[in-house]
């Protein structure tokens, strides 16, 4: 007998063709997906940004009168050597200035950077992440018991993970579940402000002013 497969049968190991991956994600209509820092109701980073409307709460993160610390220690031991029958080291204390300014002036911008914060009429802006107001659908109440609620142990709002040094936490969920802690110094101010922001734009009223 012939060992050939009758007419019409397929042979057993044939294996099928690899599908075409572009046809499959035109077929499927997947997107490239969103980031972290992008809103939860957007789809595309190229959507136009909503209108902040007035400030109501900014903290820039630093001061910079701190920068002035170095020059201010400079000039106060270069007095004392002029006082003084020493030598007077201008070459070590214009050094020693320098790096301390130089220090001081890095430190100022990575607290700007990291620990400002900005509310508005319809945004929140923590570090470098932004959060339309629109997109937090809660906003958790302050805890005055002893046992520490879920958002108490969410990560913050921004680049870093737990809230900035001297800072105070309000818990907010956001519309895709996230669970976070939005952040300030004057943490009363911000859950008022926050709160009756929130409520506008539930209630769909426009911004009142411009930033």
């Amino acid at each position: 007998m012939s060992d050939a497969p009758e007419n019409g049968d397929a042979p057993k190991d044939a294996e099928p063709k690899d599908a075409d991956p572009d046809r499959e994600d035109a077929e499927s209509g997947a997107s490239d997906p969103i980031p972290k820092t992008l809103n939860p109701r957007k789809k595309h980073a190229s959507d136009p940004p909503v209108d902040p409307g007035a400030t109501l709460l900014y903290e820039s993160g630093g001061s910079w009168w701190t920068v002035a610390i170095g020059p201010v220690l400079v000039a106060v031991i270069l007095v004392l050597e002029i006082i003084g029958e020493g030598q007077i080291h201008w070459q070590v204390l214009l050094a020693f200035g320098a790096i301390l300014t130089a220090f001081a002036v890095v430190q100022k911008i990575a607290a700007r950077h990291h620990v400002s914060m900005h509310l508005t009429e319809t945004t929140l802006r923590q570090g470098q992440e932004t959060v339309e107001i629109a997109d937090i659908v809660k906003i958790f109440p302050e805890n005055n018991g002893t046992e520490p609620q879920d958002w108490q142990s969410a990560p913050a709002l921004g680049e870093l993970h737990g809230v900035p040094r001297r800072r105070k936490s309000v818990g907010v969920r956001l519309a895709n579940g996230r669970l976070a802690q939005a952040w300030a110094r004057d943490v009363d101010r911000l859950r008022t402000e926050l709160t009756e922001a929130h409520l506008a734009v539930k209630m769909g009223l426009p911004p009142k002013g411009k930033t």
